[in-house]
């Protein structure tokens, strides 16, 4: 009997015809081609080609010549390689001109527009943290630590960041969106995006694009090229290309509608409201007195004191009036400047060995507004300090106050930037060979290294700010000195003036800030060896297998400045870590073909892999998969796959820097909106992750309708030991809800007023995910209309529906669906739709794109007046024309418009992860190919 959940999925599926257009997930895709001249085990995909020759991405009944002349392919979703193999685990394909539409800035920029795919990470939820513009992938909310990204099968350095990939020299880009341990290793839980790079590409193209937004920023640079051509009689091929991009993000916050300045607050009735213009309460611009006789007094620019316009005060906060903000100044979206290359070469060294050779640089840098360092209520003003004007000191005397608490937004001095630099460098090479018409081999080693540079100028040095502070006037020189002057005359100190926006001097600013330091470097080596091949046959087709050994060493080395591990920061520092792990890993799989050619098991495959993990910090640990695909009808096939899937930390989680960031947060005790510094950072004592993962779900391309594909499938992912962080707001929920273990990682102040949170790694008990993806698509030429020309109309309809997605901690458990506002949540809309309809010839192109975001709330963990979120779909556009040309280069001209009708995104969305926040986007641009 089929579990309740599939059951119910199942029934879900055979009984609305939506259910199966608006969801996501395509077949395991073959596509025929050379072995050799690929790196070893380098994943491969369908064939453009041949779709359109077919009218189906099913190659099973469409055997290329090719294939039969003994070529060979490699699937993504598997470790076998025979042609036509379709594999039980869904896979999804997307082509070097899907990834085109919008015009996205990076790879994973242009996957986040799926629907399984959530923008975790990117430059728009990086903008007050040290992972500035990286842009890794996360499958189905899952965390990024949960999707495998791959190099032509490989892994690669620089922690999955997508940005080192040239975007040009990308023919395709397979999606598996079920759990793939056993055949490619630890990571692999919610799926495997691996990234193939064109390497048979033959000619020279060169491009140029530019971009801006409707409000005239976010402008963009980018320059690609790439070359290829064979040599030595077709034995040899060498590849090379590359990009530069210069864009200069969104800055700042409040430059868009419904973003800057919005926070969740009181609403003085016992619950919640997103509220606009929201500032501090207990700072502002030149500085704020909150006690005695003059409280509620700002200072002006010339030190004389006005009225402060605090709004309404819910708890640290004010609506309207002039609290100032971190978001007048800091980045909606992380500028970016980058630039990366990628050389290969390749040689028949021996009629059935090929060598291949290739190295990958990439550079990324940029310096910019970050965050500022603020005393919020936390300074204490001596009467007699040296610089606080006449007239106050004349107010606080004749009250008998000898001090008051004082709270200042320090963008005049302390204020700090962000000058990062991630530089990566790989080498690989491999060897690919041949025994005989059976058997393929291949082997590899791949050495990288990640570079991860960090200077952050402005943050406060906590002794030498509270000796400047403290200042006097000398009884000596009647000049303004510090305090501890008088007992240690050889001080170096510079005393600071406070009061007014502009105020302090230049020597007072240098002496009383510094610049937390980080250099970080992580290695990444990985070799392995591995054999394929069908050695024989039974009835009903030839027996396929792989087995392999791979070893995997990383490590990381962070070193940070003399200062940082002194702790002299207020508020930010950066800390030394240093750590690696080795892994030691076997693995085969077999596919044995059980019945063919009988009603209803017309081909019915068994598919099974194991993977031993030796790991030097966890010990031995075993993932494994069953699976089973079976055609019922032509072109009607059913399949289903059950995995344990595993993930033991990584070098991130392990011994990561400490990382700062600042989020407000609601605080169900208090019942007050605060503004909360957050800890991150490793944990050496995570356990490994176990997951079981249950897809099941068919695909059909009907014969009588050629170029109709529909595919769905469910999916159950149970997670066990879960390696995650959790996000600030929900840590102070689970404390809470009771879980006293969490209560430690939480700070309070002595009136009870929440100061930090520390969200470092740690394991959970449980993470589950179930719900549908499907697709389907329809390839129309233009002939079948009666209609004369070489053109195609594309129509395509793919999203993904979620049952669930929650988290427990072995005292409660949170559900995220439909908790899709909240940027550092765990959230996921319970529907995302992409269509598109398109029409291509020789000459033109175009491309309309809808996607659609189901309606949902802003944070369903809280009890928020305001909280629903209205459906929303955006709408792009591509078009593109081929300038015909006789001979010579051919040159193709082209315009994106992402966003077209400019929609606004949801009030509060700021980091959102799924919600469009920069407006309408038009890239213009040009290639020319030799």
């Amino acid at each position: 009997m089929l579990p309740v959940p599939l059951l119910r999925a199942t029934l879900a599926i055979g009984s609305s015809a939506l259910a199966v257009t608006i969801a996501l997930a395509t077949p395991s895709l073959a596509q025929t081609g050379d072995t050799m001249s690929r790196p070893a085990d380098a994943p491969a995909t369908v064939d453009p080609a041949a779709i359109a020759a077919t009218g189906t991405t099913d190659m099973g009944d469409a055997v290329n010549p090719q294939d039969e002349a003994g070529q060979d392919i490699v699937v993504t979703g598997s470790r076998i390689d025979r042609a036509g193999y379709d594999a039980p685990t869904p896979t999804i394909r997307v082509t070097a001109a899907d990834l085109s539409i919008g015009a996205r800035t990076n790879v994973a920029a242009a996957l986040n527009d799926l629907p399984q795919f959530r923008a975790t990470t990117s430059p728009a939820t990086t903008g007050t943290n040290t992972g500035a513009g990286n842009a890794p992938v996360d499958l189905r909310g899952l965390g990024i630590s949960r999707t495998l990204v791959l190099l032509d099968g490989r892994r690669f350095a620089s922690d999955n960041d997508l940005n080192t990939i040239p975007t040009i020299l990308i023919k395709s880009v397979d999606v598996v969106t079920g759990g793939a341990s056993a055949a490619w290793g630890s990571g692999a839980v919610a799926g495997v995006v691996n990234v193939g790079i064109d390497d048979r590409f033959d000619g020279l193209r060169l491009g140029v694009q530019g971009g801006i937004s409707s409000y005239k920023d976010a402008g963009e640079r980018r320059f690609e090229g790439a070359y290829g051509t064979s040599f030595a009689g077709g034995r040899g091929h060498v590849l090379i290309g590359g990009e530069y991009l210069d864009n200069d993000g969104v800055i700042p916050k409040i430059s868009r509608p419904n973003i800057g300045r919005w926070a969740t607050v009181s609403d003085g009735a016992g619950r919640f409201v997103i509220a606009p213009d929201v500032g501090f309460a207990n700072a502002a611009y030149g500085g704020l007195i909150l006690s005695g006789v003059l409280r509620g007094q700002a200072f002006n620019p010339d030190g004389t004191l006005r009225t402060f316009d605090g709004g309404r005060v819910s708890g640290t906060n004010s609506i309207g009036g002039e609290g100032p903000s971190n978001d007048d100044i800091s980045p909606l979206v992380t500028p970016q400047r980058r630039y990366n290359g990628l050389a290969r070469v390749s040689y028949d060294v021996l009629s059935d060995v090929k060598a291949t050779l290739e190295v990958r640089h990439s550079r990324m840098y940029n310096d910019y507004t970050w965050f500022g360092d603020h005393n919020r209520g936390n300074l204490t003003i001596r009467s007699d300090n040296a610089f606080l004007p006449a007239a106050v000191r004349t107010r606080l005397a004749a009250a008998g106050q000898t001090s008051f608490t004082f709270g200042r937004f320090n963008d005049d001095f302390a204020f700090s930037t962000i000058d990062f630099e991630r530089k990566t460098t790989q080498g690989t090479f491999a060897l690919d060979g041949r025994i005989g018409t059976k058997l393929r081999w291949s082997g590899y080693y791949t050495h990288g290294e990640f570079q991860n540079n960090i200077d952050t100028p402005g943050f406060i040095l906590t002794q030498n700010y509270a000796q400047a502070v403290d200042s006097i006037i000398s009884p000596t020189t009647g000049q303004p000195i510090c305090r501890v002057a008088l007992t240690n005359p050889s001080t170096t100190c510079v005393p600071i003036n406070l009061f007014g926006q502009g105020a302090p001097s230049a020597a007072a600013a240098a002496y009383v800030t510094g610049t937390p330091t980080s250099r970080s470097t992580q290695k990444l080596d990985v070799t392995g060896f591995s054999l394929r091949g069908e050695p024989f046959a039974l009835p009903a087709g030839d027996v396929s297998f792989a087995v392999g050994v791979e070893a995997r060493k990383e490590q990381i080395d962070t070193r940070v400045g003399a200062l940082d591990l002194a702790k002299a920061y207020t508020s930010f520092s950066f800390s030394p870590l240093a750590g690696e792990f080795t892994v030691k890993e076997a693995f085969g799989e077999i596919l044995v073909p059980l019945v063919h050619d009988t009603p209803l098991l017309r081909q019915l495959d068994l598919n099974a892999a194991a993977r031993v993990s030796d790991y030097s910090t966890t010990g031995s640990i075993w993932s494994y998969k069953v699976g089973a695909t079976n055609e019922f009808f032509p072109g009607f096939r059913g399949r289903a796959t059950y995995s344990r899937d595993i993930r033991s930390a990584s070098l991130a989680e392990l011994f990561t820097q400490s990382t700062t960031g600042y989020n407000t947060l609601t605080d169900p005790q208090t019942r007050q909106s605060v503004y909360v510094q957050n800890i991150g950072g490793g944990n050496v004592n995570l356990r490994p992750e176990k997951a079981n993962t249950l897809t099941a779900g068919f695909t059909y391309s009907p014969p009588a309708v050629p170029g109709l594909n529909v595919t769905a499938d469910y999916y159950d992912i149970k997670i066990d030991d879960v390696i995650t962080t959790i996000a600030p707001q929900d840590l102070v929920t689970r404390c809470f809800n009771g879980n006293t273990d969490l209560c430690s990682k939480i700070d309070r102040d002595a009136a009870g007023t929440l100061v930090r949170t520390r969200s470092t790694y740690v394991n959970l008990s449980k993470y589950m995910t179930n719900g549908i993806d499907a697709e389907v698509s329809y390839l129309l030429p233009v002939s079948r209309l009666g209609m004369d020309g070489d053109g195609r109309f594309r129509f395509r309809v793919l999203g993904t529906w979620v049952d669930g997605l929650s988290t427990d901690d072995g005292v409660s458990q949170i559900e995220y669906v439909r908790s899709q506002g909240y940027a550092f949540g765990l959230g996921v809309p319970k529907w995302r739709v992409n269509g598109s309809v398109g029409y291509e010839d020789k000459v033109y192109s175009a491309t309309l794109r809808a996607r659609y975001i189901s309606p949902g709330e802003y944070n369903i963990t809280q009890d928020i007046t305001n909280n629903h979120i209205k459906a929303y779909t955006y709408f792009d556009l591509q078009l593109a024309t081929r300038i015909p040309v006789t001979s010579g280069p051919s040159l193709e001209v082209y315009a994106n418009a992402s966003n077209l009708f400019d929609k606004d995104p949801p009030v509060g969305s700021l980091y959102s992860p799924y919600y469009d926040v920069i407006g309408r986007y038009i890239t213009v641009g040009a290639r020319v190919r030799f």
